[in-house]
């Protein structure tokens, strides 16, 4: 990229050999202090403690997409066979809504919106074009889908200001930005804000920094970069020693620590060999701050 003298370039620190097979979803509880993450593949639902550096898996059973925390508490996770409430003390799972009815197509990332709506997507587990979509889960229960014909769901978050979300398909190499009305959760006005080239990797997890910054995990590239959604600028990157990153999040005390997930599913021996600490949990600290994560506001029975 032609920005790329003006770069800054930082890398991140092992945290924490997890070996996952692919790490995903990383998030701050704000509250408890402990970073949420998934491993999809290996179906378990980590919460990592970096004062103690307990990191506590709860098995799930079936693949696990995303967690995001709930007000009343306890959590929610997307799971292969629909949303589920999990007790974090206990790991029992209470099922709550399940809009996909093929087989082959489960869940990917997703969040909660600043209203606490969850906003998930999904993907065929074969990847194929225009088979995925992005519900929205409102605060009564009830799913919407907003998005269809995409292909792998993935990074979604919304700007300070709670007026843009930003969203991206992987396989498309964009970002895109969307107006957002936190009072119903509509969006409109699609724009295509980021185009990343391929060479850069592939744009998965993503968050947002208190100045209104993104930050974007790139798959395959062994990094997370930071672009001005306006410009499009490529401000930093952080070079991560595991070249599947998956997801980022802000946390710790101050939320001035960026954590970064990764992953070793599907790698080549030769490339396990050349990363050992792929599956690993990293982190930097960027000079930035994050945001507080989003808890969905809905009531659940049971």
């Amino acid at each position: 990229m032609s920005n790329n003298q003006e770069t800054k370039i930082l890398i991140a620190t092992l945290e924490l050999d997890a070996n996952a097979r692919l790490g995903e979803g990383a998030l701050w509880h704000p509250t408890e202090q402990l970073l949420y993450w998934v491993d999809i593949e290996g179906r378990a639902l980590h919460l990592y403690d970096p004062e103690s550096g307990e990191d506590k898996k709860l098995d799930v059973g079936e693949r696990i997409g995303t967690v995001v925390p709930i007000e009343e508490g306890g959590a929610l996770v997307a799971l292969q066979n629909g949303i589920f409430r999990i007790d974090i003390k206990t790991g029992e799972l209470t099922f709550v809504s399940n809009p996909i009815k093929e087989k082959d197509i489960r869940f990917n990332d997703g969040k909660c919106d600043p209203a606490g709506r969850f906003w998930v997507g999904t993907m065929a587990l074969d990847t194929r074009e225009g088979a995925a979509k992005l519900y929205r889960m409102n605060q009564d229960g009830s799913i919407d889908e907003v998005l269809h014909n995409l292909t792998i769901s993935n990074g979604i978050i919304w700007s300070p200001d709670k007026k843009t979300m930003y969203f991206t398909d992987t396989p498309t190499q964009k970002v895109k930005s969307y107006a957002y009305d936190n009072q119903t959760g509509e969006i409109s006005n699609e724009k295509v804000i980021i185009d990343i080239p391929e060479s850069e990797g592939a744009p998965d997890g993503m968050t947002i920094d208190a100045g209104g910054n993104l930050w974007v995990a790139l798959h395959g590239a062994g990094a997370v970069a930071q672009y001005n959604p306006v410009t499009g600028k490529l401000l930093q990157k952080v070079k991560v020693p595991a070249t599947n990153t998956t997801s980022c999040a802000f946390g710790g005390k101050n939320l001035d620590t960026l954590y970064i997930t990764t992953g070793r599913e599907w790698l080549s021996e030769e490339k396990q060999k050349a990363y050992p600490l792929s599956g690993g949990l990293f982190f930097v600290k960027p000079g930035e701050k994050g945001l507080p994560a989003n808890f969905y506001k809905g009531s659940l029975k049971g």
